[in-house]
């Protein structure tokens, strides 16, 4: 039995002023067959580098291809795409005979001239291995649930938790589904209910969280092989836009469909009940500082990297430094700029600086302070779950009692090292800032006595309908406010 297994992802935010070249991807994974380190995945690398732990063992081939991901941006440079994804599909035919396909894909990402990225990729791959190559793919839940994706693969499996800490455990799920499909054991048919809404989805909190666990309670009983539950990434303006359940049965369609359409009207009786209350910056810090226990663990989603924003946004940096917060640290700002001024002038020196405001108006103005350097490192990085992200060169800056870590490459908050590199323990601090939508809470959620949300002027609006949706399917809620679901569609 062969199998080839390959990844090309990124997490495209539609209205970003940042363009994604393939330097973006050069800069966070960009590996060629065989490459791939051994000690963990990367960036939606999860199904190759399970698949690599498992060939021997369980009577496999595995031909390794290519791995190319960015992190989340604006939308990929067309010639760039076409480069990664020839690249990847010219080693599928070199690799061919084949029985089965791995991908490791976003489901989100967006291309000049390709709306739908992962769709593009699966069919031309079963154009090139036939009918009868199993094809599985892995997807983050912030996808675009497509039905030409849908309609190329066999077996599609999304993460379930938000923060995504489950990228092996699912990847896992998708060989013994492509495994025992191809072995005789299982013949999966999908069913996928479209829900007609644009909404966030947090795990750690209820109600998601009650329905995460008895969805997975669901399988492997009763001829039901997997289940998903495709958020959608609301700032992504594809046609395909929206939450979407998919169901994966042994063989019974009706079963499945049965499944999917329970659980999507379920989510429609959540409309509005599943994100957390976010609070503008002076009465979300007022908040903060008037807990009565530490840290307080305060989330800015509007300025999150993860969603594809700049990440340099000053607004709520600039209010704890105006009245004087104590015992504050806030993270990250992208700034490779001001991280090159402070590795100019050294640790512990004092120095003018002008830091963040850089990209865009909805990266506020900059902050110009004198500073003191309390913290620098070369090449660091932080744990998200069982992965390693880079931040690169960093340093840390001190204004009165606020303590600001700003990072060379872009990215979001994920684990407490973005801190604990720089000296700065998070555990001891008041007020914990980190610029992040939910996937802080893995490692941020442990320790916070309690967390806050609130909306800086960065970009990734919260309330979707300020959101300026031109390609989105209509009517879709709440931008349409009397939005039914669809129903199923495959």
């Amino acid at each position: 039995m062969r199998l080839f297994s390959a990844t090309l992802a990124t997490e495209t935010n539609t209205f970003s002023p940042l363009p994604t070249s393939l330097q973006n991807y050069r800069e966070s994974v960009f590996l060629r067959p065989g490459e791939h380190p051994a000690d963990a995945p990367r960036m939606c690398t999860a199904p190759l580098f399970v698949a690599r732990q498992r060939a021997k063992a369980e009577g496999f081939e595995l031909v390794e291809g290519s791995c190319f991901a960015a992190s989340p941006a604006g939308i990929t440079n067309r010639a760039d795409y076409e480069t990664m994804r020839d690249a990847i599909l010219g080693q599928l035919r070199n690799a061919l005979p084949v029985d089965g396909i791995l991908f490791g894909l976003h489901g989100a990402m967006v291309a000049h001239g390709y709306d739908d990225v992962e769709g593009d990729i699966v069919e031309r791959a079963r154009a090139i291995v036939g009918p009868k190559c199993v094809i599985g793919v892995e997807l983050d839940p912030h996808c675009h649930l497509t039905l030409k994706r849908l309609k190329g693969a066999d077996i599609i499996v999304l993460y379930k938790e938000f923060p995504h800490t489950d990228v092996v455990e699912r990847a896992e799920d998708l060989l013994d589904l492509v495994l025992a499909t191809l072995r005789g054991k299982v013949k999966p048919v999908m069913s996928v209910y479209d829900c007609r809404q644009i909404q966030s989805y947090p795990t750690t909190l209820q109600p998601m969280r009650g329905l995460v666990d008895r969805i997975k309670a669901m399988e492997g009983k009763d001829g039901i092989l997997s289940v998903s539950i495709a958020h959608c990434f609301p700032y992504g303006d594809v046609p395909e836009i929206g939450t979407r359940v998919l169901v994966v049965a042994d063989g019974d369609k009706k079963k499945a469909d049965a499944l999917a359409t329970a659980l999507g009207e379920e989510l429609v009786s959540l409309r509005g009940k599943t994100a957390p209350p976010a609070f503008d910056v002076p009465t979300g810090i007022a908040e903060g500082r008037a807990f009565n226990d530490l840290p307080v663990v305060i989330a800015d989603p509007a300025d999150n990297a993860g969603g594809g924003a700049p990440s340099d946004n000053t607004d709520i940096a600039r209010h704890l430094i105006e009245i004087g917060a104590e015992n504050a640290c806030l993270g990250p700002i992208w700034d490779p700029i001001a991280v090159r001024l402070c590795f100019d002038a050294g640790l512990g020196a004092r120095i003018g600086l002008r830091f963040g405001g850089k990209i865009a108006p909805t990266s506020g103005q900059p902050i110009d302070a004198e500073v003191e350097i309390v913290g620098l490192k070369r090449d660091a990085w932080q744990s998200f779950g069982p992965t390693r992200v880079p931040v690169g060169d960093c340093a840390a800056i001190r204004i009165g009692g606020v303590e600001i870590v700003l990072i060379a490459n872009r990215t979001q908050a994920t684990g407490l090292e973005l801190f604990t590199n720089l000296g700065i323990d998070p555990r001891q601090r008041k007020l914990v800032v980190v610029k992040s939508t939910n996937h802080f809470m893995a490692a941020y959620g442990p320790i916070a006595k309690k967390v806050i949300y609130v909306e800086s002027g960065g970009p990734l609006r919260r309330d979707h309908r300020k959101v300026a949706y031109v390609k989105a399917e209509r009517p879709i809620w709440p931008l349409d406010a009397d939005a039914r679901p669809r129903g199923l569609v495959f």
